[in-house]
């Protein structure tokens, strides 16, 4: 792909995955539903519809140069951490893009590709591999992700405070899963790896953090 052509996918995913855009008198409502259709599945069906080929292209490695812009790398991230998921639901594979899109998101970090986002939602979607990818430092990551969401809540406008207090929230609330198990428990029967008797109990009870926010 060219720049602009590139540019032109960027604007298509970031549009996609934004519908609010970029104003930050967002209504408060709206907003959070929202995130609702983002964080519990609303967008599969037009995802796999729309952007299972793209998906697989980014999986594969072919979409790597969107890095070198802060657009390119959020969409790259969202196509790598997000549309992975609904393209390959209930697969192993849903999952196996998550050390990419780690990878992405923490040089974004370093490079001051994060800072350069314009809303609260852009840098929420942006850090949410740090969360989502397991290995040894996820503990350490989580705790990186709860600082960088207190930011982000103190920041944005007074009426969506709200909203980002609860993702903080959340964000603790996976640190307690990956502090007693670590690792997603829910992930096990998927990835096919056995579960202890305690991570059964866990998922039995299906009080998983990504259904539970915006709960209070």
């Amino acid at each position: 792909m060219n720049h602009g052509s590139d540019d032109r996918v960027w604007r298509e995913i970031l549009e996609f995955w934004f519908p609010e855009g970029r104003s930050l008198q967002i209504d408060t409502a709206v907003h959070k539903n929202h995130w609702y259709w983002r964080m519990r599945g609303g967008a599969d069906s037009e995802i796999t519809t729309r952007f299972s080929k793209l998906t697989a292209e980014a999986a594969a490695g072919h979409l790597d140069h969107w890095a070198s812009d802060p657009d390119g790398r959020l969409a790259l991230i969202i196509v790598l951490d997000q549309f992975s998921r609904s393209v390959w639901r209930n697969s192993a594979r849903a999952f196996a893009q998550d050390p990419a899109a780690l990878a992405l998101a923490l040089e974004g970090l370093s490079n001051g590709h994060y800072l350069a986002l314009p809303t609260p939602w852009f840098r929420i979607v942006h850090g949410l591999p740090l969360g989502h990818c397991e290995g040894a430092d996820h503990l350490d990551r989580l705790d990186l992700l709860i600082e960088l969401r207190k930011e982000i809540a103190v920041q944005a406008p007074g009426h969506l405070q709200p909203i980002y207090q609860s993702l903080v929230k959340q964000a603790h609330d996976v640190r307690t899963v990956i502090a007693a198990f670590g690792r997603h428990p829910h992930r096990n029967q998927l990835l096919g790896r056995p579960s202890t008797a305690a991570e059964e109990t866990y998922v039995a009870q299906r009080q998983f953090p990504h259904l539970r926010v915006f709960e209070g």
